[in-house]
C-alpha cells in the first residue's frame, strides 16, 4: 500500500477488511486534541484509534512537570482501549500542533514518535493505517509498515497475532 491523500467523504475497506471512516476518525482526533494537557510545550496532540469492532478510542497527550512522566496521545488511546479489552486495531488518526493553531482550522502533519510506533506495532498489524490529520477533510494515510519498516513485534517472541491474545481466538 502506498501513501494516499485523503478526500472528503472517503470511506474505504482496507486489507484487514475493516471499514475506515477517515473523516470521522479525523474529527475525533481533532476533538481529542482539544482535551490535551500540555502546559509546558503548548503542543497539543489528539489521537483516535479504530478497533476491529468499529469503536473509536480517543487519547490526548498529558504532560508532567517531570518531563519523562508525560504520555503521548497515541499511547493513551491504545492503553485506554486495551484496558477495556480491545486488542485488534485497524487505524489511528493523529492531530497535533501548537496550541495557537486552532485559529486556522488546519494543522501540520504530526507523525507518531518512535515509542508510539512501537506500541502501535504491539497491537496493530503492519498494514494498520496511520491517518495524519491536517483538517477534518484533509489528511494523509500511511501504513504502520511504512512508518516502522523492519519492525520487531510479538511474532518475534512467539506471541503470534496480537488480536488473538486474551481474546479467546
Amino acid at each position: 500500500m502506498t501513501e494516499r491523500e485523503g478526500a472528503a467523504g472517503k470511506t474505504v475497506i482496507n486489507e484487514m477488511q475493516t471499514v475506515i471512516r477517515y473523516e470521522e476518525l479525523a474529527a475525533a482526533a481533532i476533538q481529542a486534541r482539544q482535551r490535551a494537557y500540555a502546559p509546558y510545550s503548548r503542543f497539543l496532540v489528539g489521537a483516535a484509534l479504530l478497533d476491529s469492532e468499529g469503536r473509536i478510542w480517543m487519547g490526548c497527550n498529558v504532560e508532567n512537570a517531570s518531563y519523562p512522566a508525560g504520555s503521548c496521545a497515541e499511547r493513551n488511546a491504545v492503553c485506554k482501549a486495551v484496558s477495556e479489552g480491545a486488542r485488534d486495531f485497524s487505524a489511528i488518526a493523529i492531530c497535533g500542533a501548537p496550541q495557537d493553531a486552532e485559529n486556522s482550522g488546519e494543522f501540520p502533519e504530526c507523525p507518531p514518535c518512535g515509542i508510539c510506533r512501537q506500541v502501535m506495532r504491539e497491537f496493530g498489524r503492519p498494514e494498520m493505517e496511520i491517518v495524519l490529520v491536517k483538517s477534518e477533510r484533509e489528511y494523509r494515510v500511511l501504513t504502520l509498515a511504512e512508518l516502522l519498516p523492519e519492525s520487531f513485534g510479538p511474532d518475534h517472541l512467539g506471541g503470534g497475532d496480537p488480536a488473538c491474545v486474551n481474546s479467546g481466538r
